[in-house]
């Protein structure tokens, strides 16, 4: 082993050289290294540790913050930004990667990391000096530091589980840029190397979602508890009775299910259980399941599992008992939940959920379910379809408290599949490293050609708390998983209503093609026209309004001088068409645009006040001129949209008056929003979204 005492070099392994700074700094009791440690550390990785001489000294122009840090979710994330004593401003103070950037370390490179730390003040700021003083900008030492932290990072990370010592930070700050990058302060701690679960077998997640047999253990014979329902929704969702059984002694048949005294007299191999017994009755039953290797895959219902104080200690050993039967030939089986709402498979043919039928109908809305939905509370399921039934998953499955199957396994598993193109995802919390996991399956996932939409919960002191009392997860920093899980490629939403715009217009758009960031508005209400361009900036992405051709602008003229519009409307874009438009003077004008090509992607509105738009569904001042009429946008839209590769969105901005019109293009495949602000926004960040997949999948 090389002498820790002796300067690394560029040469040495730089896990080794660590780890040998790491021992030597154990055996003098410490979990830190010191001044002379951190020397040679920095050293190696290029980098020059020159403390202030005094207190007076001058320090940089612009004074940088680097630094390495092994998280809970995410494991190793590297960060740079602001240092000095700007480094103690709230990240809240600015735009997103504004202060700081972050990226897990197994997802990202220099060149990468690079391009990310490029939108930071600090970056700029540099920048502007730099060409101010007429000199080259120092990428080249970033990237060379990058590159190295990298390395150092990764070796931690992926080193040898056996190891007994791995780093936990390395924080160089301030740090600075001249010939050389040089750091006036640093600090690196060092830890027991973290502990891993068994991986878990999530190929039975299958088993789960496309069970050829079921059994159920907590129905009720005489009044209708959660089990009951359970059952009913299984056979009301098209499940068959002959591929259902029940466990419940002294019972022979419920509902013209049949009844065994114990999964012991099962008969047969499951491939789902759904236990919706009291949580006092889980901790055994688990054992029963495990030992008797009756079924693949297990639902747990009950709630209150590790959700108090009284529970969690129970609730850990249940999870490492799970854990352990992983470890035996085949995997054992594996679980889903606890306080877990259940699944809706359409595949599957079954809904375990435990709400009544008539409390949520769940109609099909599209010709094709092409979208899962996993969120660790079903509640936030529940009223997402009740809402917004265009969303129309093919799969919805409800985490509860990721005793076993966490975020990340769900995601690998439908990360894989051909029938899925979109993913939308709620978290509360992530189990140890399992944001690691989570962040590769999201990439994994992008890299495939889907798109994942992630809301997560806790991004308060109070939302913590709240979800530290729902399902017993613990919330990470809301800046940190912002950024790592948008690098790895998702889409992620603010909040609710973002969410659900973000998956509709991800599962609608999926297969059309996005070529660039110019945009195409058109509207009758001027407000709408004007508003469209408003809202075409986010915090890490701009659209632009495209110029209109002279071809484009000479058709469209044709066009308005036919509709007699010509005196009223002036070619531009975004573009006031009047009110006195119909609806074809809207279709043509949105294909007109469609054709240019310096349009990417067009947002309409479809004016349905009006007077010249068919947007009624029955009108009683003009009989037939509705939505029935064949010269209605209801029938004239889809067959644009169908014909045409790039994204179209439509703005339906009305009452209930309206319902029937927006239902209606919906139904057929059109992108519809309910007022052009949502709308765009959506559109700019959906577009930043594929654009960015396609970088990523261009690096694959």
């Amino acid at each position: 082993m090389q002498n820790p005492s002796q300067p690394m070099t560029h040469d040495t392994a730089p896990d080794a050289a660590a780890t040998a700074l790491f021992m030597q700094a154990a055996a003098a009791g410490r979990d830190t290294l010191n001044q002379t440690e951190l020397g040679t550390l920095l050293g190696g990785l290029g980098v020059e540790l020159r403390p202030a001489a005094s207190p007076q000294r001058m320090p940089p122009a612009v004074e940088l913050r680097i630094s390495l840090n092994r998280t809970r979710e995410f494991g190793m994330v590297i960060s740079a930004g602001l240092g000095g004593l700007d480094a103690g401003l709230a990240e809240s103070n600015f735009r997103k990667d504004r202060a700081s950037v972050y990226a897990a370390t197994g997802l990202t490179d220099a060149d990468d990391f690079l391009g990310l730390f490029k939108r930071t003040l600090s970056y700029q700021k540099l920048a502007a000096i730099a060409g101010r003083d007429g000199v080259l900008l120092a990428d080249k030492q970033l990237r060379t530091c990058f590159e190295r932290l990298l390395a150092l990072a990764n070796c931690q990370s992926h080193g040898d589980t056996q190891a007994q010592f791995a780093l936990r930070s390395l924080e160089l700050n301030p740090a600075s840029l001249g010939e050389r990058l040089s750091v006036q302060a640093a600090q690196c701690e060092f830890g027991a190397a973290p502990a891993q679960r068994l991986p878990r077998p999530i190929h039975k997640i299958d088993k789960l979602i496309h069970p050829a047999s079921i059994g159920i253990i907590g129905v009720s014979s005489s009044n209708m508890n959660f089990g009951r329902i359970i059952l009913r929704n299984l056979m009301g969702s098209g499940y068959s009775k002959e591929r259902l059984t029940i466990i419940r002694p002294g019972e022979t048949e419920i509902d013209g299910v049949k009844c065994v005294e114990s999964l012991k007299m099962l008969g047969r191999k499951l491939d789902l259980l759904i236990v919706a017994v009291a949580a006092s009755a889980v901790y055994d039953l688990v054992d029963e399941i495990i030992e008797t290797d009756a079924v693949e895959s297990v639902m747990l219902i009950p709630g209150s599992l590790g959700e108090t104080k009284a529970s969690r200690e129970p609730a850990a050993a249940l999870e490492s008992r799970i854990n352990a039967a992983h470890a035996k030939p085949g995997g054992g089986p594996i679980f889903l939940g606890a306080n877990c709402l259940g699944v809706v498979s359409h595949p599957g043919s079954y809904d375990s959920w435990f709400i009544p039928l008539e409390r949520l109908p769940k109609p099909q809305k599209k010709p094709e379910r092409n979208s899962v939905m996993l969120s660790q509370s079903g509640a936030f399921m529940i009223t997402r379809i009740s809402q917004n039934p265009w969303l129309d998953p093919r799969y919805m499955l409800a985490l509860g408290n990721q005793t076993d199957l966490t975020h990340g396994d769900m995601l690998n598993y439908f990360a894989e599949r051909t029938d899925i193109e979109t993913i939308g995802i709620y978290i509360e919390g992530f189990k140890d490293l399992d944001g690691l996991s989570f962040a590769k399956a999201v990439r994994k996932a992008v890299t495939n050609g889907k798109q994942v939409v992630v809301y997560k919960s806790g991004k308060t002191a109070s939302g913590m708390g709240g979800v530290m009392g729902h399902t017993a997860s613990i919330a990470g920093g809301p800046v940190l998983f912002d950024s790592v899980v948008r690098q790895a490629g998702a889409i992620v939403a603010e909040d609710f209503n973002s969410f659900d715009d973000l998956f509709y217009i991800a599962g609608a758009l999926h297969k059309k093609t996005i070529t660039g960031a110019r945009l195409g508005a058109i509207s009758g209400a001027g407000f709408e026209a004007v508003g469209m361009a408003d809202f075409i900036e986010s915090d890490t992405f701009n659209m632009e309004m495209g110029s209109l051709a002279p071809d484009t602008v000479k058709h469209l003229e044709e066009i308005l001088l036919a509709k007699k519009l010509n005196a009223l409307v002036e070619v531009r874009n975004p573009l006031d068409i009047n009110p006195g438009a119909d609806d074809e003077a809207h279709l043509q004008i949105v294909e007109a645009f469609l054709r240019d090509p310096d349009i990417d992607a067009v947002v309409v509105g479809l004016d349905p006040t009006a007077p010249a738009v068919r947007a009624l569904q029955e009108s009683k001042l003009r009989p037939g001129f509705d939505i029935s009429d064949p010269k209605s946008t209801v029938h004239l839209m889809p067959p644009l949209v169908d014909r045409n590769r790039k994204p179209v969105i439509g703005i339906v901005d009305g009452g209930q008056l309206y319902d029937a019109m927006a239902a209606g293009l919906m139904d057929q495949g059109v992108c519809i929003f309910r007022n052009c602000a949502r709308g765009t926004r959506a559109l700019v960040r959906y577009i930043e979204a594929r654009l960015y997949a396609d970088c990523i999948r261009g690096r694959h």
